[in-house]
Formats: C-alpha cells, sequence, structure tokens
C-alpha cells in the first residue's frame, strides 16, 4: 500500500550576541546524570507533549477510558479475568488512583453479555454504554479472522443503555432491530453521536440525551464509526471505510451481512454535527482510527499504523483539521489507541502495550499534556 513520506526538518537558530562557555566531558556526564534521573521512565525520550507519564491499570485488556464532565472520575471497558469477567465489562475509577491487578474496581454493566463504548451524561452521574445482554447472557463469539483477514464483529444485539454509578440501568435509548452502539456524548451535553446498522449500513446518527428526535448523519456505502464531537459540539470525527471497486463493496456487503467488518483500511473523515461540509481528512493508507480532538478544536490527535508494512506497530498522531501538518505523538513499539483528553484540556488518557512485560496486556496511561 503507497505511503507517504515525511521528512523532519529542524530548525537551529543561533545568537550572535550570547556566547557561551564550552561544557568539559565532565559536566556533559553530570548533565547526562540529571537529564536521565529527570526522565520519566515510561515515556520515550522523543514523547515531548508527554510532562508525565502514570500506569493506572495492570493486567487484561483495559481501553476506551472517558473522562467524567468534571474530571474527576473515567470510565473503561475491560476484560480482566481478575475482576471475574469473561469479556469487556464497564468499569469506573477515580482519575487520581491506580487500580489494583487482583482488586475489582466498581462495575457498571450487568456483567451479562459483551459491552462497548461507555460515556459520561453531563450530570456525572450517570454513563450511556452499549451492550449485548438482551440477546443473551453469555459473552457472544468473538472471530478474528475471515479468509484470512483481520475482522471486527458487529453484534445485531448492541444496543444502547444509561446507567447509574451504582450500574442499574435506568433507561434503553435504543431498540431498532440491529446494531446500535458506539456512542459519545457533545461537551455541550445536548447530543449523542453513535453507528447503527438500521439503514442497513453502519452510518452515523445523532439523538438528544434522552434518546429522542435521531437523524442520520451519513450516507455512504462503508463502515462510519467511532466519532466524536468537537469541544464546542459544532464538528465530528469518525472513522471510516470507503469501499471503492465492485469487488471492495461485494466484500464490504458479504462481511456487513454476516456481522462482520474488516477494519485494515480506514481514513479519517470530519463533518459538521448536522452531517453537513463531510469531507476526508486523511489520505494514509492502512488504518486510522480512534481520533479525538485536540482542546483547541484546531487538532485531532488519532491512532494509525499508516507508517508500518507489516500492521504494527500503531502509534498517536497528531493532525491539523485541514488535513494538513501530520505528525507523530507517541513512539510505542507495538499498540498505542484510544487517546481522550480531558475536559481542561491538562490531560490525556489512552490504552498502550508498554511497560506490559512482553505481555499481551493493554492498559490505560495517564499523560500530563504540554503542547
Amino acid at each position: 500500500m503507497k505511503k507517504l513520506a515525511f521528512i523532519l526538518v529542524l530548525l537551529i537558530s543561533f545568537s550572535s550576541c550570547k556566547k557561551e562557555t564550552p561544557k568539559t566531558s565532565e559536566d556533559t556526564s553530570e548533565t547526562q546524570i540529571e537529564e536521565s534521573q529527570d526522565q520519566d521512565p515510561l515515556i520515550f525520550p522523543e514523547e515531548k507533549n508527554f510532562k508525565s507519564l502514570r500506569q493506572v491499570t495492570f493486567g487484561g485488556d483495559n481501553a476506551e477510558a472517558y473522562w467524567s464532565f468534571d474530571d474527576k472520575q473515567l470510565v473503561f471497558q475491560s476484560n480482566h479475568t481478575k475482576w471475574g469477567v469473561e469479556c469487556d465489562q464497564m468499569f469506573l475509577m477515580d482519575a487520581n488512583e491506580t487500580l489494583s491487578d487482583s482488586i475489582a474496581p466498581p462495575m457498571l454493566s450487568t456483567g451479562m453479555g459483551r459491552t462497548t463504548c461507555s460515556y459520561f451524561l453531563p450530570d456525572n452521574k450517570h454513563i450511556i454504554y452499549a451492550s449485548t445482554h438482551l440477546g443473551g447472557e453469555n459473552c457472544p463469539d468473538v472471530p478474528t479472522k475471515e479468509n484470512g483477514k483481520y475482522i471486527w464483529p458487529i453484534y445485531d444485539s448492541y444496543d444502547i443503555f444509561v446507567a447509574d454509578l451504582e450500574g442499574n440501568i435506568v433507561k434503553q435509548l435504543t431498540n431498532e432491530p440491529g446494531y446500535d452502539a458506539e456512542p459519545t456524548v457533545s461537551p455541550k451535553g445536548d447530543k449523542i453521536v453513535f453507528t447503527s446498522t438500521r439503514s442497513g449500513d453502519l452510518e452515523l446518527y445523532t439523538m438528544n440525551i434522552d434518546g429522542s428526535d435521531v437523524k442520520q448523519i451519513t450516507d455512504e456505502l462503508g463502515y462510519d464509526g467511532g466519532a466524536f464531537f468537537s469541544p464546542d459540539g459544532t464538528k465530528l470525527i469518525f472513522r471510516a471505510s470507503r469501499p471503492k471497486t465492485e469487488k471492495e463493496k461485494k466484500e464490504y456487503k458479504d462481511l456487513l451481512a454476516q456481522g462482520l467488518v474488516e477494519p485494515s483500511d480506514m481514513e479519517l473523515f470530519i463533518c459538521n454535527a448536522d452531517g453537513s461540509d463531510l469531507r476526508q481528512l486523511t489520505f494514509l493508507g492502512n488504518a486510522n482510527w480512534s481520533p479525538f480532538f485536540h482542546p483547541s478544536g484546531e487538532k485531532v490527535l488519532f491512532s494509525s499504523n499508516f507508517e508500518s508494512d507489516l500492521g504494527f506497530p500503531f502509534n498517536l498522531y497528531m493532525i491539523d483539521i485541514d488535513g494538513k501538518n501530520v505528525r507523530r505523538v507517541t513512539h510505542g513499539k507495538t499498540f498505542e489507541a484510544f487517546p481522550v483528553f480531558s475536559n481542561d484540556g491538562k490531560y490525556l488518557v489512552f490504552s498502550s502495550n508498554r511497560n506490559n512485560g512482553g505481555t499481551r496486556d493493554t492498559n490505560l496511561f495517564i499523560a500530563e499534556w504540554q503542547d
């Protein structure tokens, strides 16, 4: 697949007025020791946007962590077997705590079926999330390959629910046949965006916080998902596949008919919150996904493997909303994804394989952000 090449230009400025005393080898050695002591061992040297970094989970697969509107808590999904679950369920934690490997935090989902994509509501007392539990108490099967291709399941038993912080479901927001999942909430607190197959394809929809006034946002063939609002609530950023040839379209439709999608070729798209002014943001190739707006609203942070020929690693990148200035943010060796800024813009939570002792564990990390 065609790749984009990037050239890093180093701009070095010299002052004609200021003279500095050259450092001796002894001075340099002391400086290096100081820098080594100051360097956070979890942060790779190139990761200049991270002022500090804290690992907050240990073991299992922990992902898609989202902040409460007051930035005091996080809700996330995990399949940590030591916490008594067999597939992804929703858990709650304080933003300043570090979770134990063996003591489970409060579980907010039912413990039945499989869940995905939780998000706080503006009152900080309720969350929304998608769950398959009405379709069965057991974890649904997880196909990972179809004809040698990596695939994602699109369970038609997913619906979107509201729960309180005691784990009680207080409302069901969707009840249409088919897949309804991936809900996120506008920072304005008025709208929810989600993905649904109710039209026969995977499209984006919005609804009011109470589930009313459902409107279809996208209508092109392909998987539209993982959408987030801009900080002012006026725009949406999301990932999408766009099969072009008749062969690609047939393959996409055949997989979707089986409740499957192939996520290996996705780009980022941006539009107004009502679906107008829709345009493709990235043209990078491979898989570009889990986008989230920078607090300025002028940039997007996302995960991508576009620089890889083998599918890995995935790292975090930044891009301007005009599609310019792609810049690498993380420098992990395997997997970095699901970046989400706190509402005050001071912190970034994301999922990573770093510091997992060579296992397959994916953990949550919170970085103190600096531009």
